[in-house]
């Protein structure tokens, strides 16, 4: 069995920096594991704070960064999970959701949580083909 851990740039560094022992994406069998992505800004490494419209986006350009990284991408997702901490804001997060999956969306989950130890309210994780 082939497992690759896959390193992305300012994500991989805040899991350092906070010592969270976890991976952006694990590659193996055809597949690409992508742990629960918060909000980070990846070119420093910080989370993003704001309205939840604004941590969507940012969420999901970091998904699709580290699906890039892996050599995959969001058109090859089968499956997403998204945890929110507020699931009265499911309609402005399906906003912003929508406009990175315009047509044949992947399987979706989406989770109401409790809050995280970081100051954001949404994470987002996926499956993809490789």
């Amino acid at each position: 069995m082939n497992r690759d851990v896959i390193e992305v740039a300012g994500f991989s560094d805040l899991l350092r920096r906070k010592n969270i022992p976890l991976s952006p994406a694990i590659r193996a069998n055809g597949f690409v594991f992508v742990s629960g992505t918060p909000p980070i800004d990846l070119a420093t490494g910080e989370i993003i704070v704001g309205d939840i419209q604004r941590q969507t986006e940012q969420c999901m350009i970091c998904v699709r960064t580290v699906l890039e990284a892996a050599g995959s991408s969001l058109e090859k997702i089968c499956k997403v999970v998204i945890y929110a901490t507020d699931s009265s804001q499911y309609d402005e997060i399906n906003e912003v959701y929508g406009r990175f999956f315009k047509s044949a969306p992947p399987a979706r989950s989406f989770v109401p949580v409790g809050r995280w130890p970081l100051a954001f309210d949404l994470e987002i994780e996926c499956v993809a083909l490789a």
